[in-house]
């Protein structure tokens, strides 16, 4: 009885199987109607995928037309050419063809591998560097946005040959690595981006094309490993990916005895490899591509067409880049009809070709593609963002001897770039310039000789550290990946004198040949966004985290990098990593053009930082309204009543953060010679929150001047032991004049205080600064200029912020003020405007110092920041908001910064900013804010003064708060955006 039961159930289980694998793939619909009416030779016809370039003439349009109409070929993969150019040319060749075309692209690093005006995000041996394969993904799925914008179907794409052979002429860099579980992670993560976002992917070169030291475009590569070594290692990313269902593969052109021993067999025509492999032991059912089959590792054997039906009849559905499509259909169509393929073959993969059709939609009819725009619809801000953070994500620190980087120290180390084999002044040397005073050099000259080199390395060794940037490489092996062994001496003769950072621009594996430096950051790619990164990551604005996808030396092995952390320091990012919105900030710029136009200045520089990162930096104009110097980020502005919180307000907060003095005492107990004036029972408090009663402004320089002009013992044209101070061309200052203004400063009048009133009304004032500077030199012993210098300034590598510029810049780079007709009759340019400090030698401490947008915007970040940057504390926590908070409820200035009006009328700042602004103008046409409520910074310099003071257009038009209302604006919309998208 149990014999019988269990016989029968054994057939019962055998005949249900038996079932299950005869039963056919039900298709859809359309897909059986439409094949059912197609003719064999059509069947046949979408077997072809024909080669086709948007940048050709006319004739080759109408030869792919031909092939359309006559062959019914099943679909296109494009080459070179444009986007706009594309989507024409597809329009024009879908309106053809009676089955909608599918349009491949190889597009590995994005639509810009094919196309011009297009991106190019990372190369996938930089994606193997990413620890988080999140990136991957979102890469994936935006290349799937792109492809569909243009009419692309399917990419071939990822690359996930295990790429283990640095003579690899072909892979290298196209590979993740050389880790299979890497590439497998890396290649689902990028496959998965695009196929969740309607692109199919492809995964190539099947069954693994890593370990090849030859190119099948050129030849047929030969792979002599055993089939369990090809199982372990080459074949293990595809099985992942098949696991994780992707849409198809690729087969590549090789040739691999262990598989199929047959002489100069490619695998692509294989059967052994394409069904018996992949088809059948790996039990993938997805569509099968062969590669390119105008490639050299099959044309080199197989005349045109009979290189197709091997590839057909080895169980390829897809033939790529056919040669001669009609020779090909006739010798298919006659090996059916001989019943060396079965008709049952050519359904199967015509059903699978329009099934994936289907899938795409293509059933519905073709949609004709919109060309207008787009560019801009292919490069938008979001994609470029992503792409940026794609390159930061793969950086990789290989080696930092005593953890060198990122460089702390400014103040104390002289800095050199050198350029080799790139542009001078490259962007990577400009950005290097945003961190610290660097001396640049450029090396491109293709033949140099000793005496070349013995000059550079005289110039270089003065210098502690010396930053290198490796540009011009390429990424062939046999070339050493444009490595120049005489360069490479050098630089290793250069690092016995200095501290050289190698930043490299090129193939990762060129790192063999750089083993015997000590710090080495890996971008993997030359470009724009890499050479701004670089800079970034060496002075801590930005982390590390990248590790390297391959081996190249013991030291060097696949997995190596070094995390490091940031320093606090300014980043470089776009608007929408720190929640604002980049078409809104964009409406600045009509703003400052309007500025322009209008002559409410001759030009200006705005930047915007938020979050720690600089989002918006932007030189608008010219120096004059001759236009002849352009204002560029090196242009220096007269920051005028700046003076008072960039520069006296910081000494007198380290003074109160040390103890050294209290805010309440009377200023007699600091200067004695204040003592039986009006001002000894002043205190700091009320001079900084200027409600001491002092006089708004005293015009010294009209005591020095006369009906005929400046009193001539107290002014000369040439420079003297007794008049070193110059205030303009030709025009130098007695010594006594700064004694005599501090005399007229203690003699000055007071206003008049409100009876009942415990305190004078606030009324600003200059004079409490002039106060303020001899409290800081008295207690700090020190001159007012070094005590800034050697403090804050040198340390923060604000290189362009101080007094007397003149001294330290050349003239060309100083943006002039004003005509000055009245007192020191010439153009003012690189001596302070402020009347009063000219005549002290231009350091007073209420106006005299001079920057550029970023090293004030770097000062306000401290500030921000609570007096931390870069890595060091300033002054103690808690310190700063003691002194940007409202100290007066009548009053809204803090203790020496200015704030927001509270109350309805006019403001220094926009009415979005929250009360925890605080901030100043200038008199020539500057602004400085910082808001702590949103980690925002807003720089805005201009010499609106110029060249006459009475142009108030700047302030009548609101310029400067009209931009700060856009800048909050920008926040409220991109919140709006995420809350939208939520909901």
């Amino acid at each position: 009885m149990f014999k019988k039961v269990f016989s029968l159930l054994i057939l019962l289980i055998f005949s249900v199987l038996s079932s299950v694998f005869s039963q056919e793939i039900i298709y859809p619909k359309w897909v059986e109607e439409t094949y059912e009416e197609m003719n064999q030779e059509e069947k046949i016809g979408q077997l072809f995928m024909v080669a086709a370039y948007s940048n050709k003439d006319e004739q080759h349009t109408k030869n792919l037309s031909l092939l359309i109409e006559n062959y019914h070929i099943g679909g296109l993969i494009f080459f070179q050419g444009g986007p706009g150019s594309e989507i024409n040319m597809t329009n024009q060749l879908q309106a053809k063809s009676k089955i909608p075309l599918w349009i491949g692209m190889d597009a590995e690093w994005g639509l810009g591998m094919r196309l011009d005006s297009t991106m190019n995000f990372p190369k996938q041996m930089t994606l193997g560097a990413i620890q988080n394969n999140d990136y991957i993904y979102r890469m994936g799925a935006e290349i799937a946005r792109q492809a569909k914008l243009i009419g692309v179907h399917v990419n071939f794409a990822p690359v996930v040959d295990v790429n283990n052979n640095i003579k690899n002429p072909v892979i290298g860099y196209r590979s993740f690595g050389e880790d299979k579980e890497n590439v497998a992670q890396k290649g689902v993560a990028y496959m998965k981006g695009m196929q969740d976002n309607g692109l199919l992917a492809n995964a190539k070169h099947f069954p693994g094309h890593g370990d090849t030291d030859s190119d099948s475009h050129t030849t047929l590569p030969v792979i002599n490993h055993s089939k369990e070594r090809l199982d372990e290692l080459e074949l293990y990313p595809f099985k992942k990916l098949i696991e994780n269902n992707v849409n198809s593969m690729m087969v590549a052109h090789l040739h691999i005895p262990a598989y199929d021993s047959t002489p100069n067999k490619a695998t692509t025509l294989s059967k052994n490899v394409v069904t018996d492999l992949l088809k059948e032991e790996l039990g993938f059912n997805g569509l099968i591509f062969t590669d390119a089959l105008n490639m050299k590792g099959v044309s080199d054997f197989y005349a045109p067409g009979e290189t197709d039906l091997l590839a057909f009849k080895a169980g390829n559905d897809v033939l790529l880049f056919p040669m001669d499509v009609p020779n090909a259909i006739k010798i298919i169509k006659d090996a059916i009809k001989k019943k060396e393929i079965s008709e049952k073959r050519l359904e199967e993969s015509v059903k699978k070709i329009l099934h994936a059709k289907y899938k795409l939609g293509l059933h519905e009819g073709y949609k004709k593609l919109e060309a207008k725009d787009i560019h801009k619809r292919l490069n938008t801000i979001e994609a470029k963002n992503l792409n940026e953070k794609l390159y930061a994500e793969a950086a990789t620190l290989v080696k930092n001897e005593k953890n060198f980087l990122p460089i702390h120290i400014l103040d104390t180390t002289n800095f050199a770039s050198l350029s080799l084999r790139g542009d001078n002044n490259s962007l990577f040397q400009q950005y290097l310039n945003k961190y610290a005073d660097f001396t640049h050099y450029h090396l491109a000259k293709e033949n140099l000789d000793l005496g070349d080199y013995s000059k550079l390395m005289t110039q270089l060794s003065q210098y502690e550290t010396v930053v290198v940037g490796l540009h011009d490489m390429n990424n062939s092996a046999s070339k050493r990946f444009g490595l120049k062994s005489e360069d490479l001496l050098f630089l290793q003769n250069l690092s016995e004198q200095a501290n050289v950072v190698i930043t490299v621009f090129g193939n990762a594996y060129s790192l063999k040949y750089l083993q015997s430096f000590q710090h080495i950051l890996m971008m993997y790619e030359d470009n724009e966004i890499t050479q701004k990164l670089a800079p970034q990551m060496i002075f801590g604005a930005k982390p590390i985290k990248g590790k390297l996808p391959i081996s190249v030396a013991p030291n060097m092995k696949v997995g190596t990098g070094l995390h490091t952390q940031t320093l606090n320091r300014f980043g470089y990012s776009n608007p929408l990593d720190v929640g604002m919105d980049p078409k809104i900030l964009a409406e600045i710029d009509a703003i400052a053009q309007e500025a322009i136009e209008t002559e409410a200045t001759p030009g200006g520089q705005i930047l915007i930082a938020k979050d720690g990162q600089i989002v918006y930096e932007k030189n608008f104009g010219y120096q004059t309204y001759h236009k002849y110097s352009k204002v560029t980020d090196e242009t220096i502005y007269d920051l005028a009543s700046i003076t008072k919180v960039g520069a006296t307000l910081q000494s007198i907060m380290f003074l109160y953060d040390r103890g050294i003095i209290d805010l309440d005492k009377k200023i007699s107990h600091y200067l004695p010679e204040l003592k039986k004036s009006n001002k000894q029972n002043m205190t700091l408090r009320n001079i900084l929150t200027h409600q001491a009663g002092l006089v708004p402004y005293v015009p010294f320089w009209k005591q020095t001047h006369d009906m005929f002009g400046l009193k001539t013992p107290l002014y000369q044209n040439h420079e003297a032991s007794l008049y070193p101070n110059q205030l303009a061309s030709g025009l130098y200052g007695h010594q006594v004049l700064g004694d005599s203004i501090w005399q007229w400063v203690i003699d000055s009048e007071l206003l008049e205080k409100p009876r009942w009133q415990k305190n004078y009304d606030y009324r600003y004032s200059d004079m409490g600064y002039y106060i303020m500077q001899k409290i800081s030199e008295r207690m700090t012993n020190m001159s007012y200029e070094d005590f800034l210098q050697e403090n804050f300034y040198k340390p923060m590598g604000m290189s362009t912020m101080g007094f007397l510029p003149l001294c330290r810049f050349p003239e060309t780079q100083i943006a002039p003020t004003e005509n000055d007709l009245v007192f020191r009759n010439d153009l003012i340019k690189g001596w302070v405007h402020d009347q009063g400090a000219a005549m002290v030698g231009g350091v007073a401490g209420h106006a005299g110092l001079f920057s550029n947008a970023k090293d004030l915007a770097i000062l306000m970040q401290m500030n921000l920041w609570d007096g931390s940057y870069g890595g060091v504390r300033y002054f103690s926590k808690g310190t700063v908001p003691y002194f940007t908070k409202k100290q007066f409820d009548e009053n809204r200035r803090g203790l020496g910064w200015d704030k927001p009006v509270e109350e309805d009328g006019p403001s220094p700042t926009s009415h979005y900013a929250s009360p925890l602004t605080f901030g100043h103008t200038g008199f020539t046409g500057t602004a400085a804010w910082a808001d702590p409520e949103f980690g925002l910074i807003y720089i805005f310099l201009s010499n609106r003064v110029y060249p006459d003071a009475n142009n108030r257009k700047l302030i009548t038009s609101n310029i400067r708060t009209r931009i700060m209302d856009v800048i909050y604006q920008s926040i409220f919309e991109f919140e709006s955006e995420q809350e939208e998208y939520i909901n």
